[in-house]
């Protein structure tokens, strides 16, 4: 039986996260920069009298994408190795695969920027998924990405080292808190309060903006101890944003890290919840790891160099 498998991989957001979503984007300029990482969504599309779909929490996203690619007889299906609402992208690298499984399935090469702009508006035009553009990049061109959004979007590789890489690995921890964020009510008030201009919102997006960009060049240079400072001022704003972005969980892992020597921390995605970043000084990483490991559920992960890939 004719069977396509397609995975995408997830991505941790360094920095910028909630610049990338218009209007501010399209108003301000946003720039991101992020880590695909092999935590994947793998989609599956094999032949079937009919266009089926397995009950899932992706029926709607399977739908919608069959639909919109014209695909009959096939029977598509998605499979997960991380957790849900876990603020890593999950979704976007969902519709990676799927719109990747069906170019594949059609024999059309695969066009990274057009899979990861489709993806984006299944969520927003089916679906009515408010978020941002940063995670299908990540999902489709994986790697370490420097993304300027503005009317379009800019995609620069950021070149890093072997040795930059697995320095990163090793120094850095994912910590699940065990608790689904809620990131489309975070972001809509959010951009209630960028909307109506509140100086606390307008000047915490222009900051996380600026270090960004600052992460990106750090990263390049292998200067992994000022990616984690840079890292842990983001949270600081990005926390700012609203009341809901922090938990008492998500504040505690943070603190009792940077008391056993990281450098950094932030949550993922629109937090609320999901999974936390730590990042430890080279020397620290036993004790961080002892500190943290408590809290909630360290992640392994390796970083994703390829994106979309077929696996079947």
């Amino acid at each position: 039986m004719r069977t396509v498998k397609v995975r995408a991989p997830t991505r941790i957001d360094l920095g910028g996260g909630w610049t990338d979503v218009p209007p501010y984007c399209d108003n301000e300029g946003g720039f991101v920069c992020n880590l695909a990482i092999d935590r994947y969504a793998t989609a599956t599309l094999s032949m079937s009298a009919e266009a089926t779909v397995p009950s899932s929490a992706d029926d709607e996203l399977i739908r919608a994408a069959l639909r919109r690619a014209r695909l009959a007889g096939v029977h598509a299906s998605i499979e997960s190795d991380f957790p849900v609402g876990a603020g890593l992208g999950g979704s976007s690298a969902a519709s990676a695969a799927l719109l990747g499984a069906c170019a594949a399935w059609r024999g059309e090469p695969w066009d990274r920027r057009e899979i990861a702009e489709e993806g984006r508006r299944i969520e927003v035009e089916e679906m009515g998924i408010a978020g941002g553009r940063q995670d299908h990049y990540a999902a489709t061109f994986g790697g370490a990405l420097a993304l300027r959004f503005t009317d379009s979007v800019e995609v620069r590789r950021i070149p890093i080292s072997a040795g930059t890489r697995a320095a990163f690995e090793r120094r850095s921890f994912l910590v699940h808190t065990g608790h689904s964020r809620i990131s489309g009510s975070n972001i809509t008030e959010v951009l209630r309060a960028y909307g109506n201009r509140e100086p606390r919102v307008v000047n915490a997006l222009a900051r996380m903006r600026a270090l960004a960009e600052e992460m990106g060049a750090s990263l390049e240079a292998g200067d992994l101890d000022s990616v984690g400072a840079l890292v842990g001022e983001h949270w600081l704003h990005q926390r700012a944003l609203h009341p809901a972005i922090p938990t008492p969980l998500i504040d505690e892992i943070v603190s009792r890290a940077f008391a056993s020597g990281a450098l950094g921390s932030k949550a993922m995605g629109a937090s609320g919840g999901g999974c936390v970043l730590v990042i430890s000084a080279d020397d620290s990483t036993d004790r961080v790891r002892a500190a943290i490991e408590p809290l909630g559920t360290i992640l392994p992960f390796r970083l994703d160099t390829g994106g979309l890939a077929r696996c079947d």
